[in-house]
């Protein structure tokens, strides 16, 4: 009967089980890599865009301390789309950073629950 269980039982060489782990390390790695480089990429092209509608809607104000009373309606209607849109920009800005110090916590802990995972060379 033990004959029967005790076909040929093997188990993979070490360094072939390291290997296999240190690839599993490296797809996870990679992929918070990947997402982290596509939030930080977004975060500075909406900066850019946010700074522009900033640039422009203080070009439409105006300079004068009454100016709000005699501004034609269309300046108007551009303020209040140029108020959403810097609005709406600054959401995601925020929300981006809070994930940008996110996918950067992951990576950290990544590394230090495996001290010895070194990333294969490209």
């Amino acid at each position: 009967m033990f004959q029967l269980f005790s076909r040929n039982f093997q188990v993979r060489a070490p360094e072939r089980d390291e290997e296999t782990d240190c690839q599993r390390i490296a797809t996870v790695m990679s992929a918070i890599e990947t997402v982290l480089s596509a939030a930080e990429n977004e975060q500075k092209g909406l900066k850019l865009r946010v700074e522009d509608v900033l640039a422009r809607a203080a070009v439409t104000v105006g300079n004068a301390s009454d100016e709000y009373l005699d501004r034609e309606p269309l300046d108007t209607q551009h303020q209040d789309l140029f108020s959403e849109e810097i609005s709406n920009g600054q959401k995601r800005l925020e929300s981006l950073a809070s994930s940008i110090s996110h996918f950067r916590f992951l990576r950290a802990a990544i590394l230090s629950r495996f001290p010895d995972f070194k990333p294969p060379s490209s």
